[in-house]
């Protein structure tokens, strides 16, 4: 040591608290890197909020940056900025007292002079300390903004304790030389640290020059204002930040102070690749604070159903010094979570309204995240509904409505929303459980893909309408105003086609048999009352365990008494019973395959054949 040199012991506990940085705090050892470049951001940004408010400033005229050399041969890293730098008493204050914050103490003197909050990373003392976790030693070389401030060098092994000395022709700001223990010379490599700089460190906002070249080169967008980014400016951020090649859709840009600061810059890509069979897509919205990346697929950060979404969320109040590996503040995720999710779905809705068809372009590529929200995410299903579109019986082949424009056009009294689920609309419209609503001008929604029947049931109602599907047994819709001519069966001889078919089918298979006022055009519909065995389910049981049959449905059956085909079969019913009894098997299989519920449709194949034979057998 020279004359002047001074040695210090750590406060008491530091030993203690040293092993806990170095051995516990962190797992991932390259994490020194990110956290001595945000000190440097840090203490860079000082030195910018000074140079506004002193009139002299040492060296003032040095660029403000962060210069990073390795080298090799001698197993050292070196980081060094131009920015605040330390005194000697800082020295003592700041580095030999582990979670004493520097960052955080100039912040609170900010706030008491009534000022604006400076952009700082750093909120906790125990960032530079990471740096002893791949080190035999560490010496700083420092010289603070103060012209007569002293030219000094600060030297630990982390264990001992440390030396403070001069150090002349120091420049302005701090020179962190590391020294690498055995185990992490690879931190002394070039490609090595400039692979963490890229990844982690790459909107900083002040130049990185790593072995003189500049690394940060891509601009936190994220921190500007809209009105100084061009359109190609963030189309060029959208493909570097999510690997992309091609325009993105839509973007949400945002900040907002309460009740989290947060910038956030979403982007909507043009393809959904699970759409493709690529498997399920990865979250791609990284989370940063202060520019500098703290994980770049966070678990938790965004629902599930949104890992469509690109982009960055960052936020001033993360604990950066934990969560960069931990993210151990779970309450505060979950926070920024609900808050960048409510946005972002106010931000659809406005789209979908300003630009109808742009929306139904989007929704026929990503609908099914938004039905995963409605069946995953409780908090937020009531906002997906808004979004949600469904063809219907009032809408043209291939154009969707959305459920509050269905509302607008309810009846008065009409307290349900009523939807039918099947294979297409084709299929819905080919079906008799529509006629009834048509004859009653009301409108029914078409359901054709098969997550939409957990959607209806996740969703349950919409704006205090109940979500009812049209083929329910129960359903009681009045009076139509339509009816087919003709008169219908007496009443008595009606009871008694009831009972005749029944015994027919079997109550094994038909819960009951009796006439109705839904039917139209058709002469039979099979309702079922298992609400929660739909069609859909049961298609779903069906493939989860194909080598165990799912159990027959048990439907309640009924009939149009005006039909032909009915009167004509209770005509036959007396006079040609076999051929009665076909008839009825065939309706019955014709009714549950138009429900989707019929399993195996051999019997009414070669039933049909037998009728035909019959009916073209010469008198």
């Amino acid at each position: 040591m020279s004359e002047n040199a001074s040695s210090h012991t750590f406060q008491a506990e530091v030993q203690q608290l040293l092993d806990i940085v170095i051995h516990s705090l962190y797992t991932d050892k390259e994490i020194f890197v990110r956290e001595l470049v945000s000190n440097a951001s840090d203490a860079l940004e000082k030195l910018r909020h000074t140079q506004l408010t002193e009139k002299e400033v040492f060296d003032n005229d040095a660029p403000l940056e962060i210069q990073i050399t390795t080298d090799e041969e001698n197993h050292t890293i070196t980081i060094a900025d131009t920015g605040i730098g330390m005194t000697r008493d800082e020295l003592v204050e700041n580095l030999g007292t582990i979670a004493h914050s520097g960052s955080k103490k100039f912040m609170q003197a900010l706030s008491e002079s009534g000022q604006k909050e400076s952009n700082l990373i750093g909120q906790f003392g125990v960032g530079f300390y990471s740096a002893f976790m791949v080190a035999d030693e560490v010496t700083v070389y420092t010289h603070s903004w103060k012209a007569d401030g002293e030219h000094l060098a600060w030297t630990s092994d982390g264990k001992t304790g440390y030396q403070i000395e001069s150090a002349p022709d120091q420049a302005r700001g701090c020179k962190i030389v590391i020294k690498l223990n055995a185990d992490f010379q690879e931190f002394s490599q070039k490609d090595r640290i400039q692979n963490i700089l890229e990844n982690y460190s790459n909107f900083v906002p002040f130049p990185i020059l790593l072995n003189g070249e500049h690394i940060n080169k891509v601009e936190a967008l994220w921190r500007k204002a809209k009105s100084d980014i061009t359109d190609e400016q963030y189309t060029e951020f959208y493909k570097f930040i999510g690997k992309a090649w091609d325009e993105p859709r839509y973007r949400m840009h945002f900040s907002a102070d309460a009740p989290l600061e947060i910038n956030a810059l979403l982007f909507v890509p043009q393809q959904n690749t699970e759409l493709f069979g690529f498997g399920q897509m990865e979250p791609g919205v990284a989370l940063y604070c202060k520019n500098v990346l703290i994980d770049d697929k966070p678990e938790g950060l965004l629902p599930d159903w949104l890992r469509f979404l690109r982009g960055v969320i960052d936020s001033a109040d993360l604990p950066l010094n934990i969560s960069r590996e931990s993210m151990q503040d779970s309450a505060l995720v979950r926070k920024l979570n609900r808050v960048v999710t409510k946005r972002f779905l106010k931000f659809l809705d406005g789209e979908a309204k300003s630009d109808a068809e742009k929306y139904a372009d989007f929704y026929k590529t990503f609908s099914r995240f938004l039905k995963e929200g409605i069946a995953t995410d409780h908090e937020s299903k009531d906002s997906i509904a808004k979004l949600l579109r469904f063809e219907s019986s009032m809408t043209d082949t291939g154009k969707m409505t959305s459920l509050d424009d269905y509302l607008t056009r309810a009846k008065d009294d009409q307290g349900s929303i009523y939807y039918l689920a099947g294979t297409s609309r084709s299929a819905i419209e080919a079906g008799p459980y529509l006629e009834a609503f048509q004859a009653r001008g009301l409108e029914v929604l078409f359901l054709t893909e098969p997550i939409d029947d957990y959607v209806v049931r996740s969703l349950q109602s919409y704006s205090e309408k109940t979500l009812v599907s049209a083929d329910r047994a129960d359903l009681e819709l009045g009076d139509s105003a339509t009816v087919e001519e003709g008169e219908p069966l007496a009443e008595d001889r009606a009871i008694t086609l009831c009972e005749f078919i029944q015994t027919e089918i079997g109550e094994e298979r038909v819960e009951k048999v009796e006439t109705g006022k839904r039917l139209v055009g058709s002469p039979v519909v099979a309702l079922n009352p298992d609400e929660m065995m739909s069609a859909q389910m049961r298609q779903m049981m069906q493939a989860m365990n194909p080598d165990e049959p799912v159990p027959a449905p048990k439907v309640r059956l009924e009939i149009n008494p005006r039909h032909d085909l009915i009167k004509k079969l209770d005509a036959a019913r007396e006079s040609n019973p076999d051929l009665a009894k076909l008839v009825v098997a065939q309706l019955f299989d014709n009714a549950l395959l138009a429900a989707g519920l019929l399993d195996d449709k051999k019997s009414l194949i070669s039933r049909g054949f037998d009728m035909m034979d019959r009916a073209l057998a010469p008198s």
